[in-house]
């Protein structure tokens, strides 16, 4: 199987599809993936395949590779359009993220002051005050909400601690709609089992909720790169369709990546 590990703790820039001209920032170590999560379709693999040997970058190894690039950046290009924390694992289980998000502003503002940044998350760690103040601060917290169905979430986001998808729900809510819903169509198996989250018995009542946080956004995508377990398929263009049609009926703004 092809999996990709990321640098540490800066990466790219890269294209994405939902971002556009994107420099990534890792906060995990380069040369593994350690993660809240353990998805089926992460493209950076189980956890158990990649075990981290080194470290977590520091807040200063962050602070100065990120400003090295900006300055090559501005020197030479690509302008970037978003600065984004994603990478091998949850960046926001960084224990100095609040910290690294203050270094981030200060050093877009001061290289690339139209710039976003943006932080992936999956939702896990929002029961850290801190955590939810810097999301608070950055332009695009985007934000996993995958299902709102337990044994789904426990069949493929595999959260590796204590989940429990009513309490992340009521704390999207407490974003006041400053926020930015991120949710993963897919079709195939898992060990034998279904994975497709398309259809109304799963659409229906996460869209419920969605309205319920009532984001700024609601960002919709399927599977772009291999994925550790190869029986896992894309949902189509047509099944994406159908359910962003549901979201704007519903009042939402939303976003397509097939």
């Amino acid at each position: 199987m092809s999996t990709i590990i990321y640098p540490s703790p800066i990466f790219g820039p890269v294209h994405s599809r939902r971002l556009g001209v994107s420099l990534g920032i890792n906060l995990m170590p380069g040369d593994g993936k350690v993660c809240t999560f353990d998805c089926v379709y992460c493209e950076c693999g189980f956890n158990a395949d990649h075990r981290a040997r080194l470290r977590r970058p520091t807040r200063e190894e962050v602070r100065a590779a990120l400003e090295a690039r900006l300055q090559d950046m501005q020197a030479n290009g690509p302008a970037p359009d978003v600065l984004t924390f994603a990478g091998n694992g949850e960046p926001t289980a960084h224990p100095h993220f609040a910290e690294i998000i203050d270094d981030t502003l200060a050093l877009r503002d001061r290289y690339f002051p139209s710039a976003k940044v943006s932080v992936l998350s999956n939702s896990t760690m929002l029961h850290r005050p801190e955590v939810v103040d810097a999301l608070r601060r950055i332009d695009n917290n985007i934000l996993k909400l995958d299902t709102v169905d337990a044994d789904y979430i426990r069949r493929v986001d595999r959260p590796t601690g204590a989940y429990d998808v009513r309490q992340v729900i009521a704390r999207l809510k407490a974003f006041d709609g400053h926020l930015v819903i991120q949710t993963m169509f897919m079709k195939g198996t898992h060990d034998g089992l279904s994975v497709d989250n398309t259809g109304d018995r799963y659409v229906l009542p996460w869209l419920d909720v969605v309205k319920e946080i009532a984001p700024r956004q609601v960002m919709i995508y399927t599977i772009d790169r291999e994925t550790p377990d190869l029986h896992l398929e894309k949902a189509t263009r047509e099944e994406l369709d159908r359910i962003a049609v549901l979201v704007r009926a519903a009042g939402l703004d939303v976003s397509v990546s097939y």
